[in-house]
């Protein structure tokens, strides 16, 4: 079956944003019980580009099926689950990369939707917080994506961000889903 990515974040309202988001189907790693050990000699490098023994992973449908089935633990170590096996995965920074954002305001709330580079979509709020690391010279925004796993904003959606939350106050802070957010660390 040909994948089918989904339409333009701008062009979407905030149900169907929402529907996306409710459409995608993930393995259900959190049910399974491996009981087998071991290094998926895969890293993920800082810029989002996955590797494979030293090898980049050209095909995105391998990277988007590989994506569901990580997770990071409470340590902070990243893993990829199947029903049999937990193999370890290096990631540099961040298992994802937020490469879009739109708001969309309903109701005098306002709600704050990512892309991540691998197609999926993120709505900011309880579930996915937006979090600031580093310094006030070189801060980083990271967004809560799931199984503790997060996605570093690149430069361009970081500027977006900035520029939402400069248009709203200027206390560096942003609101979605009832959520409210410093994007200073």
């Amino acid at each position: 079956m040909p994948y089918e990515p989904p339409p333009h974040l701008a062009g979407l309202t905030l149900a169907q944003i929402a529907q996306q988001v409710a459409d995608r189907k993930l393995p259900p790693v959190e049910g399974w019980a491996p009981t087998k050990m071991g290094d998926s000699g895969m890293r993920i490098a800082a810029d989002g580009t996955w590797f494979h023994d030293g090898s980049p992973i050209t095909r995105e449908a391998m990277v988007r099926a590989f994506s569901g089935l990580l997770v990071r633990d409470e340590s902070g170590k990243h893993w990829l689950i199947s029903p049999f096996e937990m193999l370890s995965i290096e990631v540099e920074d961040a298992a994802f990369i937020a490469t879009d954002m739109v708001v969309r305001e309903e109701n005098g709330s306002a709600a704050l939707a990512f892309r991540l580079h691998t197609d999926e979509l993120v709505i900011a709020g309880p579930d996915h917080a937006i979090i600031a690391r580093g310094d006030a010279e070189t801060p980083a925004i990271y967004l809560g994506v799931r199984r503790g796993l997060e996605a570093r904003l690149n430069r361009s959606t970081y500027q977006q961000l900035a520029e939402y939350a400069l248009s709203h106050s200027d206390d560096w802070t942003v609101s979605s889903m009832g959520e409210t957010f410093r994007l200073k660390p």
